[in-house]
Formats: structure tokens, sequence, C-alpha cells
């Protein structure tokens, strides 16, 4: 099986999410997807499932090490990139992807004729329970003075849910200490696995926002760029006016914790149907190689 290697999110190589991609998996049992995903231990590895367009898309599945998903975002948009690049061999507008939430659409913008900006649009948010502010900032090992007590900490979904807790700045970004036992207890009461702080200061001043992600300590420890979870930001900004409009095309970065300067573009805006949602990011070619069946 073929394989490629990518960063996504990076504005260089080896800055960004890291994502292997193999191809020509339509007949691989699901039980050997999740054995090659435990053995690259990538924060996620996608299979492409279809080397011809199904349903109107390219059908993908998506494994970290330990389960499958219905959604994510890096992987969505670095997968796009071995369609475009690998698979279709030529410059494309456009590449869907039918993953188990849905048909994600993913637009292309180019430089000459290499891809420069990927764009995917994420489904229309869903807005969860609220979190108690004290609760949230015992688990980080903040005062309850770093959370941002305008906004609420709240669980937002657009396919892979995420708790979004408001941080007053950096300080409080570089003074998180997570509690692992009170992370593992917030994440089965919410029935999810991640959770996003961000911080109006930033370490880039052409930057807007500050992101952090933690996961499951076994699993993703902290991710050095989420596209989903930042999909779930943007949806939670427009939801509070957290930035005062209805409207929003920011820059944010990510990573920076963990030495992964990696850099994140959203667009969003409310209309009658709800929410739209793009998240944008470049992807760096990485390597490519045999995997032996």
């Amino acid at each position: 099986m073929r394989f490629y290697i990518v960063d996504v999110f990076a504005e260089s190589r080896l800055s960004g999410n890291q994502l292997a991609v193999f191809r020509d998996c339509a007949k691989l049992p699901t039980a050997f997807m999740q054995s090659i995903a435990q053995e690259m231990h990538y924060s996620e590895t996608t299979f492409i499932t279809s080397e011809e367009p199904h349903n109107g898309g390219y059908d993908v599945r998506v494994f970290t090490p330990g389960y499958e998903l219905p959604f994510a975002g890096h992987p969505t948009l670095g997968t796009a990139y071995i369609i475009q690049s690998q698979i279709i061999g030529k410059p494309a507008a456009n590449v869907v992807l039918n993953m188990k939430v849905g048909r994600i659409p993913v637009t292309f913008s180019y430089r000459d004729r290499e891809p420069d900006v990927l764009w995917m649009r994420q489904k229309n948010p869903i807005f969860g329970r609220t979190f108690n502010r004290e609760r949230i900032a015992k688990m980080l090992g903040l005062k309850t003075s770093d959370i941002d007590a305008r906004f609420p900490v709240r669980l937002v979904s657009t396919g892979l849910p995420f708790v979004i807790v408001p941080l007053s700045g950096l300080k409080a970004i570089r003074g998180i200490k997570v509690d692992k036992t009170g992370l593992a207890r917030l994440f089965e009461e919410a029935n999810t696995t991640v959770i996003l702080l961000f911080s109006p200061e930033t370490y880039s001043k052409e930057n807007d926002l500050n992101v952090r992600v933690f996961g499951l300590p076994n699993v993703i420890p902290e991710d050095p760029a989420t596209g989903s979870g930042n999909g779930c930001l943007a949806a939670y900004l427009i939801k509070e006016r957290y930035l005062s409009r209805d409207s929003i095309d920011i820059r944010v970065e990510q990573g920076y914790e963990i030495n992964r300067r990696s850099l994140l573009l959203l667009r969003a805006r409310e209309n009658p149907k709800g929410i739209e949602i793009n998240v944008g990011g470049r992807v760096q070619f990485v390597a490519s190689g045999e995997f032996p069946a």
C-alpha cells in the first residue's frame, strides 16, 4: 500500500500537525486499519477507500491510535491534498470527502500550479451544556480569574465535540497544568475527549488568537494543530459575540507551547440557516513510501 506523510496547518515543513495517508484501501479490514494507525502513532491516520469519486466524493476513514473518528480537521485537509496531488494529479477547484459525519467539501487556492491554502466547510455547529468556571480552573491548575468571566465554558460540536474555554491571556495559557484525573472525569461527563483553550493575547502580532488543545493523556496529550476544534471555536466566537460581530476572518496560532508553530485560518458568519464555518491552512509534503501488505 502506498502511503504519504504530510504536515497540515504548517507554514514550513515539520512545523504543523503530521498525518499519514494510505491509499487504495478498499479491501483493508477495519481491524488492520486500526493496527496501522496504532503502529504509525500519529494523532490520526487516514485511509482512502475509493480511488474514484463515489456518491460525489472520495470515501475516507479516520483513525487515532486508539479508535475511529467520525470527523477530524487536519486529516480532512491533508487527505484532500493527497487526493488532489496524487490521485487526480492536476489542479482541482474542490475535493469532497465522504466521512462518517457526512460529506465534507474542501476547496483549493493555488500558487502557480501548487496548492496554497486549502479550506474545508464544516457542519452546522451544535451547542451543548456549559461548565462551572471554578471546576475548570482547578482542573487546569489555574486561578478562576484566569478564565474570562464574560463568556461561558461551553461544549460545541461540528462533528467532533470540544469543551471551549476562554482564557484571559498568555500568562494563563503558559500556566496550564492539567489534572489528568479531573480531565478524564470531564471528558466522561461531556462525552468528548478534547478540550480547547484560547487566549486573545498571541505570541505573533500578526495572529488574532492563541490556542492550546488537550486530549486523553494516553492518546493525544497535546495537539499542535486542530482543525475540527478551531471550527468549534469559530462557532463559539460567533455565538457568544466574542469579537462583537456576526462574522470573522482571523488567524489562529497553535502549538507554540510544544514547539510546533502552526497557523489556522478561520472564516465564519451567521446566516438564516445557522453559522457557516470554514477552516483553512497550508499542507506541506514530507515523504512517501510503501507499507508491506
